[in-house]
Order: structure tokens, then C-alpha cells, then sequence
């Protein structure tokens, strides 16, 4: 049987939680980064976001984080002699702000095998599908195609597997019959805004960790995703 998420830790006063230092990587327009902000200003996720990097000098999303006093940094990749030179210059500049979990939230760049290393079980990313369906590039119209009643979006821990990495969280829609790409991708987004704050919370405490191939939430094996909608009906565990 999957295991639910347990409920959130009663905190007080006197000993509020530590927020989780992260770091957000971009290419485009960040909506998922200002999603991630707006939970953090609601305190419903304790974490503070210690630098936005881009690989787009003029992705908007750089704007989205100026504008919540959030440090940016720019490593254009095409200024790199090849993908191993940008992803050192990336870890090198990640790593000045120590931060503890990654957030890759619309990063469109392929990362080596070095720099996923380093960053193994600290590295999330979204992606707009039902993994293991729909992997790479243009889901929507994949999911068109197909044929398929129901698309939506996963969060899972980054590996060497393109898209491959174990399945943290899933937040389905379904599909309507007149339904085109521009209508299912802001369906599909209006989800990942949910999912991608509540995923990073988990982390931040504590109950959400990647070990040995395996994730682990509240101190159990995940054998599969959890379902978004399950989420709103956690029970709070038995007395010990």
C-alpha cells in the first residue's frame, strides 16, 4: 500500500523551522519559481531561495526574482567551449551559496554526469507529464497525439535517466475533447504550481529524502508516486 504523506510537524514559537536554503534554476519565465516565492511569502514553505541562476540572459524570470530581492546570477551556456565547462562554471557558482536542495524549475539544459553526481538527492525537477509517459520535449502535443483522457505533471529527483529519476509527486488533469496545446499547458501549469511548492516542502522538513535509489517520505519506501488529490485526506499517524 502507498504510503501517505503524515501531516505537518506542530511548530512553536520558540523553536520555529529553519528555512531550507535552495537554489532555482531557469531558462524562460518562471512561473514555477514565483509560485515557490508566493508559498515562502505565505509561510506555507520553509525556505528561502539563496540565488536564481539562468542560462537565458533574458528569461523573465530573472525579473520575477529581482523583484522579490532574490540575488540572480546569468551563465549564458553558449559562452562554454562545451557542456562539461558550463556545468563546472554552474556547480562552481551554485555551490558559493551553499544551498541545500536544487529546484530545476523550467531549466532547459541537459546536465552531465559529473554535476548530477554532485547534486544527487539534493536536485529536483518538474516535468509537464505522467511520468514515465511523455518524456523530452513537447508533452502536450504528445499527449494530443496519443490520444490519452488524462495528462498532468510529476516531480521527482534527478538522475542520469533523462526524465528518468524517481517519481516523487504526481497532480493530474484530464483532457477535454476540444482541447488544444495552449488549453492543456495552462491546465497542466496551474497543477505544477501546486505540486512543485509542496514537493519542496517535504524536503525542507525533513520527511523527504533520496537514498540508495530509493526515495523514502515520512521514513517509508515510496513504491509510487503520490497522487496530488490524496494529499487534502492525510490522516495524522496513531499515538506512539
Amino acid at each position: 500500500m502507498m504510503p501517505q504523506p503524515a501531516p505537518e510537524k506542530n511548530e512553536t514559537p520558540d523553536n520555529p523551522p529553519q528555512p531550507l536554503p535552495i537554489a532555482v534554476l531557469i531558462s524562460g519565465n518562471g512561473s514555477n519559481l514565483h509560485a515557490i516565492i508566493k508559498a515562502i511569502q505565505n509561510q506555507t514553505l520553509p525556505a528561502r531561495i539563496c540565488v536564481v541562476i539562468s542560462n537565458n540572459p533574458h528569461a523573465p524570470g530573472l525579473h520575477v526574482a529581482q523583484q522579490a530581492g532574490i540575488p540572480t546570477r546569468i551563465l549564458d551556456h553558449q559562452a562554454y567551449a562545451d557542456r562539461a565547462a558550463f556545468d563546472a562554471a554552474l556547480q562552481d557558482t551554485l555551490d558559493s551559496f551553499n544551498p541545500e536542495l536544487v529546484v530545476l524549475a523550467g531549466f532547459m539544459r541537459i546536465l552531465g554526469t559529473a554535476f548530477v553526481t554532485h547534486y544527487e538527492g539534493r536536485m529536483l525537477n518538474i516535468h509537464p507529464s505522467l511520468l514515465p509517459a511523455f518524456t523530452g520535449l513537447h508533452t502536450h502535443q504528445q499527449a494530443l497525439d496519443k490520444g490519452v483522457t488524462e495528462h498532468g505533471a510529476s516531480i521527482h529527483f534527478v538522475t542520469h535517466a533523462l526524465d528518468g529519476g524517481p517519481v516523487i509527486l504526481q497532480a493530474r488533469v484530464p483532457i477535454l475533447p476540444h482541447d488544444n496545446i495552449k488549453t492543456l499547458a495552462q491546465r497542466v501549469l496551474k497543477v505544477e504550481h501546486d505540486i512543485y511548492p509542496l514537493a519542496i516542502r517535504w524536503f525542507a522538513e525533513g520527511r523527504l529524502r533520496f537514498a540508495q535509489g530509493k526515495i523514502m517520505l515520512d521514513g517509508m519506501p515510496l513504491s509510487q508516486p503520490v497522487d496530488y488529490k490524496h494529499t487534502h485526506h492525510v490522516q495524522p499517524p496513531p499515538p506512539s
